[in-house]
């Protein structure tokens, strides 16, 4: 498991096989994907199977990662950027636990990512979706710097993008 970022609190490393059960758990939580447009993984085999064809590393240098508290070794999420190769854009991603919710965790490894996109990757512009409703992802956006670009069609849900550029 290759570690990309390091954070007070977090690290950030590539996905592993290992991760599966924590990321059937989290896209089990309705909650969790209730502003996703995904649905949850049938089982953990499923999930397995997403990590197992998991190719963003390879294909673009970059992608989501693990997000682990430093202090307990705890799977707490994910957080990363994911390049579009449709729209020709990268974009900023997170999720995490509920009970993990409220704590910095999203902002702090976002705010990393978008460091580690623009300085190590030399991107442009990095951007962020949400759906119009997700007030909290909206808020991490906009506490890592993202400016709101325009509104679009989230799947039959009204969304927003937010961007950022160097």
């Amino acid at each position: 498991m290759k570690t990309i970022l390091e954070t007070n609190r977090l690290l950030l490393r590539e996905f592993d096989i290992s991760d599966a059960e924590n990321f059937y758990k989290l896209n089990s939580n309705l909650n969790v994907i209730k502003y996703t447009g995904n649905s949850a993984f049938k089982d953990i085999n499923e999930a397995r199977e997403f990590l197992e064809n998991y190719s963003d590393y390879q294909r673009n240098g970059y992608g989501r990662w693990a997000v682990i508290n430093k202090s307990t070794n705890q799977f707490l999420g994910w957080c990363g950027l994911k390049y579009d190769e449709d729209l020709d854009e990268t974009d900023i991603g997170f999720r995490f636990f509920e009970h993990f919710w409220n704590q910095g965790f999203g902002t702090e490894s976002a705010k990393a990512c978008l460091d580690y996109g623009f300085n190590e990757l030399h991107l442009k512009t990095i951007v962020g979706r949400a759906m119009k409703e997700n007030m909290a992802s909206i808020k991490v956006l906009e506490k890592i710097g993202l400016k709101f670009e325009k509104a679009f069609d989230f799947d039959g849900q009204e969304g927003v993008v937010y961007k950022i550029e160097k």
